[in-house]
């Protein structure tokens, strides 16, 4: 076996864009052909994926999905919104979904590690998704919710902009629980009831809303009683039980539940919290002259 130099592990590299390691693991495999190694890397779905890694992924889809008593939304983000309505992206995502429920990995390495076919990992599988159709992807969140004498409701809006589920402990039709879930999407609760929220928060709204009300000119004895009454609205807004029904604007979700018990909420709005990178030619011109 001729021997693997860092030049050909580079060369492969530049070839392949896979990782260095992945690149030594090929040649080794091959000894040191580099063809073999480019074919060896395709088939393990590694080439090309590694160029794209550094490219901002804030789009894709969220999907989420019940099997009645259990279920999941997760994330899968890629750089533009065509991805979405690629079939093999969506056949990615709604495996990972199945492999989820199946599974229950702890999170989302543990996810990747994971049998995706007979020949593949989950995190292969991505790796050949990603050299397929050309652009970054990732893998980003995944929540499960199960109940045990109840129902999970699943929710997606937008072709996957918004994926939701609630989980409901007690007697609970399937369509009104499919409502809160629709609730849940357009009126983005906070919490579920007001003893979930913090109390940081509470005493937060507590005090603007009293220093808001002393200001106004209001007297001191009644400034308690205005803050009271604000509070309840504050929490009108920000607790899905307390929330006005979207379905029934005359009743609130708590009413409308009865006596079941909504044991989890979970909201992914796509691309939430992801920075999307702004290129600073200037600063970047700048830069390479100071160096």
């Amino acid at each position: 076996m001729s021997q693997i130099t860092a030049a050909d592990v580079k060369k492969l590299r530049e070839m392949t864009g896979a990782g260095m390691m992945d690149c030594k693991k090929a040649l080794t495999e091959t000894q040191g052909d580099l063809d073999a190694a480019v074919d060896y890397l395709r088939k393990k779905g590694l080439a090309a994926a590694s160029k794209k890694a550094g490219r901002v992924a804030a789009e894709g889809m969220v999907l989420a999905k019940s099997t009645g008593k259990a279920g999941v939304v997760l994330e899968v983000n890629a750089e533009t919104d065509f991805v979405s309505k690629n079939e093999k992206f969506t056949g990615f995502v709604a495996s990972l979904a199945d492999i989820i429920l199946d599974k229950r990995p702890a999170d989302v390495d543990a996810l990747k590690a994971l049998p995706f076919d007979d020949e593949h990992t989950v995190e292969q599988a991505l790796a050949q998704l990603i050299a397929t159709i050309g652009e970054n992807m990732n893998i980003r969140r995944f929540d499960c919710v199960e109940v045990g004498d109840g129902c999970v409701a699943a929710y997606v809006h937008g072709g996957g902009k918004i994926g939701v589920l609630v989980g409901f402990e007690g007697d609970i039709d399937a369509q009104l629980a499919r409502g809160v879930a629709m609730h849940v999407a357009a009126a983005n609760p906070q919490y579920v009831a007001r003893d979930d929220v913090d109390e940081a928060a509470v005493e937060r709204e507590r005090a603007v809303l009293t220093e808001r009300a002393l200001a106004s000119g209001k007297p001191e004895h009644i400034v308690e009683k205005i803050v009271s009454g604000q509070l309840n609205k504050f929490y009108s807004e920000v607790c899905l039980l307390e929330q006005a029904f979207v379905m029934d604007t005359d009743q609130s979700v708590g009413k409308a539940i009865g006596d079941a018990k909504v044991t989890a909420m979970v909201r992914y709005a796509l691309g939430e919290g992801i920075e999307k990178k702004e290129e600073d030619f200037a600063a970047e011109v700048a830069a390479q002259l100071k160096g």
